[in-house]
């Protein structure tokens, strides 16, 4: 009986399956697979030149507030009503907004680190924006005591226009990677082309009810391919169609500076295509 048990512990300990459930226990000898290496990260390539076209529409607007006011002001020189009561800082006309159709182009340049793209751009843009400034106000102010021989003066006939044509921008921009879409931010230099022109009717009178001698006047100022000069911000985005193609959406707003004491600004919406390379 002895040597049965004894010949049993020996088969156990010694079998195949035995060591491996052993080796279980022990833990030395079993074999993990590998885990696959992890490569870099990838994005899609922005990186490089690229061009295309867009269609937009705008939305203009200009203050003729203080577009009178040289005009008065030459009207009234050297008078005592001017130097006293400075009647040419009376404001006669109001905003005039106007919404058009538009196209242009552009051109830029990606540098791309990553998921992040910095870049640089030109656009251009024709449109017909034509503002004209809201209905006129007659203003009359009457002198007690008389300012010099003159009792009152009456401002009438004010009229305003300006018409803008063309706009171009430098922008530096931002943006970072999503999936095939490129959100992105601008802001830039714009330069405008316009017309305009300003008029108005000055008319003082004098001790005993009568015109002062000269007046009315009706002294007029304009400019045809005048340049406007401000700046641009917005943003938008470019979705990659393929590796070369991409489609674009974006919204801005440029503002430009005072010219001929007009302010104008634009609102425009944009949609496009283009290719990069």
């Amino acid at each position: 009986m002895r040597w049965l048990i004894g010949a049993l512990l020996a088969f156990a300990v010694t079998s195949p399956a035995a060591a491996a459930d052993l080796d279980i226990l022990r833990g030395s000898d079993v074999m993990v697979p590998p885990m696959a290496p992890v490569g870099p990260a990838t994005f899609p390539r922005w990186s490089g030149f690229y061009f295309g076209g867009d269609f937009l529409y705008n939305y203009g607007q200009a203050d003729f507030s203080n577009a009178t006011q040289p005009l008065v002001a030459q009207a009234l020189q050297d008078t005592v009503v001017e130097q006293q009561f400075a009647p040419s800082q009376l404001q006669a006309l109001g905003k005039g907004a106007n919404n058009a159709l538009g196209f242009g182009g552009f051109l830029g340049y990606n540098s791309q680190w990553q998921d992040l793209i910095i870049g640089i751009e030109g656009n251009y843009t024709h449109t017909s924006l034509s503002m004209t400034a809201s209905s006129p106000t007659v203003i009359s102010r009457a002198f007690s005591p008389a300012a010099g021989n003159v009792t009152s003066v009456t401002i009438d006939n004010a009229a305003g226009h300006l018409s803008l044509t063309d706009y171009g921008e430098a922008r530096a921009r931002a943006g970072y990677i999503v999936g095939n879409v490129l959100p992105y931010g601008f802001l830039g230099f714009a330069v405008g082309r316009s017309s305009y022109n300003a008029s108005i009717e000055v008319d003082l009178t004098c001790t005993g009810g009568g015109e002062c001698v000269g007046y009315p006047l009706m002294p007029s100022a304009g400019q045809n391919n005048a340049l406007l000069y401000g700046f641009s911000v917005g943003g938008g985005f470019d979705w990659a169609l393929t590796q070369n193609f991409f489609l674009r959406g974006e919204v801005e707003f440029i503002q430009f500076a005072p010219f001929a004491n007009i302010n104008v600004s634009i609102v425009d919406a944009r949609v496009g295509g283009g290719f990069k390379f």
